[in-house]
């Protein structure tokens, strides 16, 4: 009696594999090459990337001091040059108004011209005296000197004017120091202070706030070194957005010119144009540039 069969259908049954009509059991698909799954491209395609903030900063004052005024919350928009921050400033104001007054005093200027015109004057009777001898020769000198000193005197008003013009620019910029604007348009991210707290100078100290410039948006695109050299700056692309499946223009702005030793590969940084806020910041994302074949998943 030939038992090949009923070996094969008892193996089969513990197995859990069906039984083929001729009593036999299929033959197990071979296991895919490790190889062939990492060579495998995104089910959604392109290279795995994320959508991030063109620029995000904490904002802080160049200068200590408590603040007066935060004109945004959190998740406001802002503009660029917008004032965000003010601190309380009245004595600078107050130098600014002193420093003012002061680059518009006339009164020295105007007694010295006076003494000059009447000395010129004087000195011109003196010179016509002298030629009919009723005058000495010092008295004309003296009339001279008196000049000279009127015109000196002038020329030191002029530049205590123009000495007082530059306290002017001093001031003011001193009073600027008080007041922070937005560099770039963008949303607020955070707000950490408030009105009344004392607002502190130098990277270490908190932030008053946190800014983030969403128009455009970037995404840095880790490739291998295979491709270094194919990809070139101004290259058209597209962008997937995981959350709402939105599907944004991109270009590529920057292309490492340095591979990274220890993981093989290199950065591509993409520029996404979002002028109405639609490119959703902070989501996972897949990336395909053009005429680009990517044969493996890249992470950043």
């Amino acid at each position: 009696m030939n038992l090949r069969p009923i070996v094969v259908l008892c193996m089969a049954a513990l197995a859990g594999l069906p039984v083929g009509a001729q009593g036999t059991a299929p033959a197990a698909a071979a296991p895919r090459p490790a190889a062939a799954v990492a060579a495998a491209p995104p089910a959604e395609g392109g290279v795995e990337c994320l959508l991030e903030p063109s620029q995000l900063i904490e904002v802080r004052t160049p200068v200590d001091g408590i603040i007066a005024t935060i004109s945004v919350n959190r998740g406001d928009t802002v503009r660029r040059g917008q004032t965000l921050v003010e601190l309380q400033s009245q004595g600078e104001r107050v130098a600014v108004d002193l420093a003012r007054m002061r680059s518009k005093l006339e009164g020295q200027v105007v007694a010295a011209t006076n003494r000059i015109d009447y000395s010129t004057k004087r000195l011109a009777r003196l010179a016509e005296l002298e030629k009919d001898n009723f005058t000495s020769p010092q008295a004309r000198d003296e009339a001279d000197a008196e000049k000279r000193l009127a015109q000196a005197e002038l020329q030191s008003a002029l530049e205590g004017r123009e000495l007082a013009k530059l306290e002017l620019l001093r001031a003011q910029e001193q009073l600027a120091l008080r007041t922070v604007a937005a560099p770039f348009s963008g949303v607020v991210v955070d707000r950490m202070l408030n009105v009344g707290e004392l607002a502190e100078a130098g990277s270490g100290r908190k932030p008053v706030l946190k800014v983030a410039q969403i128009d455009p948006m970037r995404a840095d695109v880790v490739l291998p070194a295979a491709l270094f050299g194919q990809v070139k700056v101004g290259t058209k692309a597209t962008v997937r957005a995981r959350v709402g499946g939105g599907q944004f223009p991109a270009i590529v702005r920057s292309v490492d010119r340095i591979i990274d030793a220890a993981s093989g590969t290199f950065v591509a940084r993409l520029e996404v144009p979002n002028p109405n806020g639609q490119v959703p910041g902070g989501s996972r994302c897949a990336a395909s540039i053009d005429g680009l074949s990517v044969p493996a998943r890249a992470r950043p």
